[in-house]
């Protein structure tokens, strides 16, 4: 027995909340499962679960130990998977994502998958919608802004995206450029803004953690769907927060400009989240492990 048995057991143990589910997930009795936990409790000194008539619940040394070796453990079970490639093309994949992100680089990235026979089904969402779906088995794959918190779900970290603060060149020649380093939120306060939505998620997060504050500027335009919103953005409607993937055409061509430098790149991780276990789907594992390949390819994201 080696030590990835003993933490790929633990996980399935954590993940669903109980010894009885971990040995069905396992293929294992719920004797070997008790034994196997027995020796990692022993190997670390100290127990990871309380046990109770409804299941077992995690010390802060179990969130701590998941948190640290559940993408690992996943990523190296997959890899050390002796499943034929042929039964690896041969399946279906449920993916879900964010429009924008899935069309412009997770859908190109896995065209090469479905040329040799994978079936791929796409649904596109926001992340809380996409991440209950999984949960609840409609899903195979997310790719998420959010971290889920579901203890069944696993997630891991895929890639960054930075945000940029972009305009039509009429606007940004209004901003003076002495009170923008200045008082930054005042120097732009004049503005409209292009929203993704009501609570503008991205503007306020770009203020929030450069300029310290919520956006005081009048919104203008409020569409739900980023590349709907750079649209606007080139239209000269007002200005925006990007991701910096989606923003790089237009400010290679001139049709947009950069507003803000901060002095470190404003940075949100997206993640590769799915069911426990699940990667010991050859699909799903195909998809997983190609997805994280590309994107170390990837600039600009």
């Amino acid at each position: 027995m080696t030590d990835l048995d003993l933490l790929a057991t633990f996980l399935e143990i954590y993940r669903g909340g109980s010894l009885t589910s971990a040995a069905a997930r396992r293929g294992l009795t719920q004797p070997a499962v008790s034994g196997q936990l027995a020796r990692l409790e022993r190997d670390l000194g100290e127990p990871l679960f309380t046990r109770s008539s409804r299941g077992v619940t995690p010390t802060e040394r179990a969130d701590e130990l998941a948190r640290r070796v559940g993408p690992h453990v996943d990523q190296l079970r997959s890899a050390l998977s002796d499943t034929d490639d042929q039964e690896a093309y041969a399946g279906a994949v449920h993916l879900a994502g964010p429009a924008e992100l899935v069309s412009a680089r997770v859908l190109p990235a896995l065209v090469p998958l479905t040329t040799r026979g994978l079936r791929l089904r796409v649904t596109l969402g926001l992340a809380d919608d996409l991440l209950a779906a999984l949960a609840n088995a409609r899903l195979d794959v997310v790719v998420s802004a959010v971290r889920p918190t579901d203890r069944t779900l696993v997630a891991t970290p895929f890639v960054d995206e930075e945000f940029v603060l972009v305009a039509p060149p009429a606007l940004a020649r209004t901003v003076d450029r002495e009170r923008l380093a200045a008082d930054p939120v005042k120097a732009l306060a004049h503005l409209p803004l292009v929203a993704y939505a009501e609570e503008l998620p991205i503007i306020r997060r770009y203020w929030r953690g450069e300029f310290g504050r919520r956006p005081p500027n009048h919104v203008a335009v409020t569409v739900p769907d980023l590349r709907a919103v750079l649209a606007a953005v080139v239209a000269g409607a007002g200005v925006t927060a990007l991701p910096r993937y989606l923003a790089e055409p237009a400010l290679a061509a001139g049709s947009v400009e950069l507003l803000h430098q901060p002095a470190v790149r404003p940075l949100n991780t997206l993640y590769l989240a799915t069911r426990a276990g699940a990667l010991a789907n050859p699909s799903v594992a195909l998809v997983h492990r190609s997805l994280l390949a590309r994107s170390k390819e990837w600039t600009g994201l």
